[in-house]
């Protein structure tokens, strides 16, 4: 059973999260990947994100790029822990998407991470390490993967 949620809002996103799905394969950690606009398909993404805790969803990763709205607009119906990915697919190349993603309002939170490769993967790692308070042997994975960045 999946333990994290990566949602973009574009299939073109894809090939620009692969590193962060890759991070997730690594460590052991559980996923499923959906494709869900929210400016396009806002009813579809509603009912995703309302049946996450159904489904054992324990932190969803959002990665979005120009205006960015989707990770606000997922932590808005959940309590899961949200992770906003800001992606470079504007002229802006991912400004916009940092502060739309980082400015959440009170009461709306969203872990930001940095745009490009390192945020990508910094969200994967961030979602092991949460996830990895819990399940013992994703942190173990964690924990190895932090001793190799150190040798």
């Amino acid at each position: 059973m999946a333990l994290v949620c990566v949602i973009t809002g574009s299939k073109n996103d894809e090939v620009l999260i692969e590193p962060g799905l890759n991070l997730l394969k690594e460590l052991g950690v559980p996923y499923e990947f959906s494709v869900i606009s929210a400016h396009r398909s806002p009813e579809k993404l509603r009912a995703h994100v309302l049946g996450l805790k159904d489904r054992g969803i324990e932190v969803v990763i959002a990665a979005a790029g120009a205006a960015a709205h989707l990770p606000g607009v997922v932590a808005s119906w959940t309590t899961v822990p949200v992770i906003g990915v800001p992606l470079a697919t504007s002229e802006l190349k991912g400004i916009d998407s940092l502060y739309s993603i980082v400015q959440m309002p009170a009461g709306v939170p969203v872990a930001c991470v940095g745009v490009g490769v390192a945020g990508v993967k910094n969200a994967a790692l961030l979602a092991a390490q949460i996830l990895g308070l819990k399940h013992e042997k994703i942190g173990a994975a964690f924990a190895d993967y932090k001793r190799k960045l150190a040798s």
